[in-house]
C-alpha cells in the first residue's frame, strides 16, 4: 500500500503543476491585404505561427455574414488574426511579411478582388502595436513607387468568417483561386 500513495498523489499532483505552468508567449496580429484566403495561407505554417483565423474587422454591424461584407455596406474588411509567440517571431516579422503579401498601394483592391472590405489594414491590439505599425509603414514606403494607403486602425471586435472560409487553401488546393492566386503569391513569397 505504501508504494501506491506516491503513485497516486504524483497523478493528482501532475495535473495540478500543469495548470500553473507559465502560459505560453501569445500575442495576436490582425492583418487585411485583400482575400483573407490568400493571407491566411501566407502565414499559416510558419514558425512562432500558432493559428490563423479568417475573419471581419474594423465594419459598423456586429456578426456580419460574407454576403454582408461582400456589399461592402457593412464597413469591414476581411482580415486575419494571427495569433503567434513572440519568442519565436515578433509582431515587426509579421508586418515585413504582410508588405511583401500583397500590394499596399491600390486603394481598396487586391487583384482582381475591388471594394472596402479588400482594403489594406493593421489592426493593432494596442498602443505599442500601433506605433510599431506606423514605423513599418513608413519604413516600407521605399520599397513602393507609388504611397502606401494601408489604414492603421485601432483594434474594436474581430469577427471569425464562417467555417468554409477557414483554412481555405489548405483544404481547396485544386480550387481555381487557390491554383490562380494564392499558388503564385506563395511562390512568389518564397522567392524572396
Amino acid at each position: 500500500m505504501k508504494s501506491f500513495l506516491p503513485a497516486f498523489f504524483a497523478t493528482l499532483v501532475m495535473p495540478l503543476t500543469l495548470c500553473f505552468a507559465e502560459p505560453m508567449n501569445e500575442e495576436h496580429a490582425v492583418l487585411g491585404g485583400g482575400c483573407f484566403w490568400c493571407v491566411e495561407a501566407v502565414y499559416q505554417g510558419l514558425p512562432g505561427i500558432q493559428s490563423v483565423v479568417s475573419g471581419y474587422a474594423a465594419g459598423k454591424n456586429p456578426n456580419p455574414t460574407y454576403e454582408e461584407v461582400c456589399t461592402g455596406k457593412s464597413g469591414h474588411a476581411e482580415v486575419v488574426k494571427i495569433s503567434f509567440d513572440p519568442s519565436v517571431i515578433s509582431y515587426d516579422q509579421i508586418l515585413a511579411l504582410f508588405w511583401d503579401a500583397h500590394d499596399p498601394t491600390t486603394l481598396n483592391s487586391q487583384g482582381a478582388d475591388h471594394g472596402t472590405q479588400y482594403r489594406s489594414i493593421i489592426i493593432a491590439e494596442n498602443a505599442a502595436q500601433f506605433d510599431v505599425a506606423e514605423k513599418a509603414k513608413a519604413a516600407a514606403m521605399s520599397k513602393f513607387r507609388n504611397p502606401i494607403v494601408t489604414e492603421i486602425a485601432n483594434f474594436t471586435e474581430f469577427f471569425p468568417a464562417e467555417k468554409y472560409h477557414q483554412d481555405f487553401a489548405e483544404r481547396n488546393p485544386g480550387h481555381p483561386y487557390v491554383r490562380a492566386v494564392i499558388d503564385p503569391k506563395l511562390n512568389k513569397i518564397r522567392n524572396k
